[in-house]
């Protein structure tokens, strides 16, 4: 795997809700971090098992001595978030360079609709829009005032508003009143649990929205169905560009998992589809695309996600 990593220590931690937990990292050695855009997210790998598992930065994109994240202690988790909850003040993990397949438009305005923890990437988001003098507006979801982490440094902010479940109908989001009429020089941006996010994408186009005004970075992969039979459900061959060799890819296996347990250096991260570290250019055959990450541009251009997309044809061949 080529991402360049670091060490890193928690030299702050906060609990703003019962299950949300805000670490402040620093290089181990004192030495400044990488630069990051806004909406950017890191690899952090912590837990007995050294697991892997990314999170979105949440601090201001200018801050170079410190990382800052926000972790919500996931009831389904897969050990990620149990792993970083059970960190405190001076334990160390090791954290990526940032990469960012989700960061500002060049777009006049810009939407920010954020569902609970989604509201990390969007607050990286407002901190550099604030400083540049962008035209916003944040609508912040939650179940409820004290589920929501950050409230006190939005509240008294006037391009805020929140959106509680357990508060008033009128209050709840309504996309046709809060984004407005679709407009070429306005951006949307979502980022949350993954029924939100469909909610807000589905009704985003039902009102006119195009597609290459819609921004989404999901924290896990949308829920998906490949039952045998079905076109991308079964064997096929892919090629590597580069040696000319050829593996094949069984029902129920990933071309990811294939290299990997071949020997091949195949970059990756979340092998869920939804980084886009383990993407690669398709050259030959129909691909399957299964990703949450690559836009419509992307893939028509021949990108692919190693690690969650298939065949639709019996060859692939790929640019690695």
């Amino acid at each position: 795997m080529s991402t360049t990593w670091t060490e890193a220590v928690v030299v702050a931690r906060h609990d703003p809700t019962p299950r949300i937990a805000v670490f402040d990292l620093a290089r181990t050695d004192g030495e400044e971090l990488w630069e990051f855009e806004p909406g950017a997210h890191i690899d952090v790998v912590t837990g007995a098992d050294d697991m892997i598992r990314q999170y979105s930065l949440c601090g201001p994109a200018n801050t170079r001595k410190q990382y800052r994240l926000a972790v919500l202690n996931e009831e389904n988790s897969r050990g990620g978030s149990r792993a970083m909850h059970a960190l405190a003040e001076g334990d160390t993990v090791r954290i990526s360079a940032p990469r960012n397949r989700f960061g500002l438009s060049p777009a006049r305005r810009h939407i920010l609709v954020a569902g609970g923890i989604g509201i990390t990437p969007l607050l990286a988001m407002v901190l550099e829009l604030e400083a540049t003098g962008g035209d916003y507006h944040l609508h912040y979801c939650s179940r409820s005032r004290s589920e929501a982490a950050f409230v006190g440094e939005l509240e008294n902010n006037s391009r805020v508003t929140f959106h509680f479940d357990d508060e008033a109908a009128e209050q709840r989001l309504d996309l046709a009143r809060d984004a407005g009429p679709p407009d070429p020089d306005t951006a949307l941006y979502v980022c949350g649990p993954g029924g939100f996010m469909d909610y807000v994408l589905d009704r985003a186009a039902e009102l006119g929205w195009h597609p290459s005004a819609l921004h989404k970075e999901r924290f896990a992969a949308a829920a998906t169905t490949l039952e045998a039979g079905t076109p991308g459900s079964g064997s096929f061959t892919v090629r590597l560009a580069s040696t000319g060799a050829e593996y094949e890819v069984a029902e129920g296996e990933s071309i990811l998992d294939v290299l990997l347990d071949s020997g091949v250096d195949a970059p990756y991260s979340c092998q869920q589809g939804i980084c886009g570290e383990c993407v690669v250019r398709v050259l030959a055959g129909e691909p399957d695309h299964r990703d949450d990450v690559l836009t419509d541009a992307e893939r028509a251009d021949g990108m692919f996600t190693l690690c969650s997309s298939r065949a639709l044809s019996s060859h692939l061949e790929v640019e690695l």
